[in-house]
């Protein structure tokens, strides 16, 4: 399988040629934009109990305005950098995580989940996920989101 970079922020993956004598599973290619990398890393971030919200104070505090606007929706890749060559990504991510829970044990858990998710989904290989722990939710604080919405994890 090659694969090659292009101006889009993406990746195309070539399976294979074109022509009538090549599979016809083979025939094109398949682009992968970096968004793409982004939303399912976020997602699945998102899954591991703990992880309360993602993204800095600044990035949280817009996305919660954000979320407040009638038909806007949640950035789910708030808080997620990629970069992603020609066969690999590597991962950035900022955390906020309950106040109790084991920071390693998340940080650990949102790592592999990640790596899973991005590679079953896009086929490349993840060199990397750099998890920063930016800040822990304390039982007393006021949620930076409005009541009855679903926290994240």
């Amino acid at each position: 399988m090659e694969t090659r970079r292009n101006r889009e922020n993406s990746t195309t993956l070539t399976a294979g040629g074109s022509g009538i004598t090549e599979p016809a599973g083979s025939r094109g290619r398949t682009s992968i934009a970096d968004l793409v990398v982004v939303k399912v890393a976020g997602m699945a971030a998102r899954e591991i109990p703990g992880v309360y919200d993602m993204g800095g104070g600044l990035a949280r505090t817009i996305g919660a305005v954000r979320d407040r606007v009638p038909g806007g929706r949640p950035n789910v890749g708030r808080g997620v950098k990629v970069e992603v060559g020609e066969r690999q990504t590597a991962i950035d991510i900022d955390l906020v995580v309950e106040y109790g829970v084991p920071i390693t044990d998340v940080a650990r858990d949102v790592r592999e989940n990640i790596i899973e998710a991005v590679e079953r989904t896009t086929g490349l290989e993840v060199v990397e996920v750099n998890v920063v722990v930016n800040d822990v939710h304390l039982p007393d604080e006021a949620p930076e989101h409005q009541a009855g919405e679903a926290r994240v994890g």
